[in-house]
């Protein structure tokens, strides 16, 4: 009778063999940049020409989805073994970020991947064909060591525009809510805490991008003329962003801040370590909110970052007073703000320091969620990977990016938990995107091992 153990040992024989680099490699092929119009064919024929074959095979039953604002299409996969059995609803994105040829070392071609020493680089390695292609091909060696059954239920939906901010995932999900009813939403996307730690995130921090525009007056004028005598827009916009985050990355109003941290998160992330490797930046001394950790930064606080500032042109400074400056920044954010407020508060706060000039708006916002600490998964989870690895998984309680796991925790009420495959030093959404072999082994037996223990569960409930 198979085992546990022989489940673990196929997923792994499928690196070793080039099955699941053979495997990637096809899928790196379609060029699903989705933020390129002229790319909507390669996305449709992701999920058409490649994933509904895998899917089937498995003996899912397939259908593509229509964007309803025509966008990229989503794929919905269904296999139904036991009522009575669990059932996992899982998720994945086949669109990819630009494929900046011409960027990446020695010239590599973002379109295929090339295998130099641990890495595996190729757009899509690591966010996000990369990671569903290990869930996919652990979800099969579980289905081969139990003679074709998976011991549960399971349904997959693959969107194509998670890089331009999943602008339809909440609207289709909502359409097709009793189709995705679940247990559980078990999926992987973002980077582990670091490349050697198993690392289980219970949702991901929301993001919204604040505009500040100064617009003083057409054109520029003579600094030497017109110097001292008229407002100068950058200076007015570097100053007013002084008054939202200081020199060390420290908030300076209040309804910036997420709510207080408790006792379980801080406890949940005494064990977590900020350690970069070796080809990825060194933390900066003294950065970002004083009183906490590392780790509570990145994963439990708020950061408001400056993504972007323009005014005059910096290729070829004038001698002139600019008309114009702005700058987009960008807050990070925990459950429990009230982002909804915080484009009003930053008007006013910005206006009660004499900067009624400077124009706020903002765009792409995107909610926080995660699953509540008590939730019998998280340890289930948690047991789960030990077993496999011998090694305790950090348990976060966000990505500290954003991904859409609002619409799976909040719009269809799932305990959510992302189990990544990725790693910090990664690069995705740069040259040279890539993941390592070693955790893509280490991941694939990862997966076949939650996947095994959940044929494995009696009921619907780890409980």
């Amino acid at each position: 009778m198979a085992t546990r153990a022989d489940a673990i040992a196929k997923a792994r024989a499928q690196l070793h063999s080039g099955e699941f680099l053979a495997e990637l490699g096809r899928r790196v092929g379609y060029q699903t940049e989705s933020q390129n119009a002229n790319r909507r064919d390669a996305l449709r024929a992701y999920l058409e020409d490649e994933l509904r074959p895998a899917f089937s095979a498995l003996d899912f039953m397939t259908r593509l989805i229509e964007s309803p604002t025509g966008k990229g299409p989503f794929l919905l996969a269904h296999y139904r073994e036991d009522a009575a059995r669990p059932t996992l609803l899982s998720y994945g994105h086949g669109d990819v970020v630009d494929g900046m040829a011409g960027q990446w070392r020695d010239n590599l071609d973002p379109w295929q991947t090339t295998t130099r020493g641990d890495r595996v680089y190729g757009r899509g390695t690591a966010d996000n064909k990369g990671q569903h292609s290990i869930n996919l091909s652990a979800l099969a060696a579980v289905r081969e060591a139990r003679g074709g059954k998976l011991g549960f239920n399971a349904k997959f939906i693959i969107e194509t525009g998670e890089e331009i901010g999943s602008p339809d995932l909440r609207q289709v999900c909502e359409s097709l809510r009793d189709e995705l009813a679940a247990d559980l939403f078990l999926a992987s996307d973002g980077p582990r805490l670091s490349a050697d730690r198993p690392t289980i995130f219970l949702g991901c921090r929301g993001g919204i991008r604040i505009h500040l525009d100064v617009n003083l007056r057409d054109g520029s004028h003579h600094s030497g003329n017109w110097g001292g005598v008229l407002a100068n827009p950058a200076t007015i916009l570097a100053s007013a962003i002084a008054a939202l985050v200081d020199a060390n990355g420290r908030l300076q109003l209040e309804q910036l801040k997420p709510p207080r941290l408790s006792n379980q998160i801080r406890a949940v992330l005494a064990d977590v370590k900020i350690e970069p490797m070796a080809d990825e930046p060194a933390l900066s001394p003294g950065w970002g909110e004083e009183g906490l950790s590392a780790a509570e930064r990145l994963y439990a606080w708020n950061t408001l970052e400056v993504l972007a500032m323009s005014s005059g042109n910096i290729e070829k400074p004038a001698n002139a007073i600019p008309g114009k400056a702005q700058a987009v920044l960008q807050l990070r954010f925990v459950v429990g703000t009230k982002y909804l407020e915080v484009v009003d508060a930053v008007r006013a706060h910005l206006h009660a320091r004499g900067f009624s000039m400077v124009e706020v708006s903002a765009a792409q916002s995107f909610a926080a969620s995660r699953t509540d600490f008590d939730s019998p998964w998280v340890n289930w989870t948690a047991e789960s990977i030990r077993q496999t690895t011998g090694k305790a998984p950090a348990i976060l309680p966000n990505f500290g990016g954003s991904l859409p796991n609002d619409v799976f925790a909040d719009g269809l009420g799932l305990p959510t938990i992302w189990v990544p495959h990725s790693y910090p030093g990664c690069s995705q959404h740069a040259p040279d995107e890539h993941i390592l072999l070693s955790v893509s082994e280490e991941a694939l037996a990862i997966m076949a091992g939650l996947f095994w223990d959940l044929g494995e569960m009696p009921r619907a409930s780890p409980n």
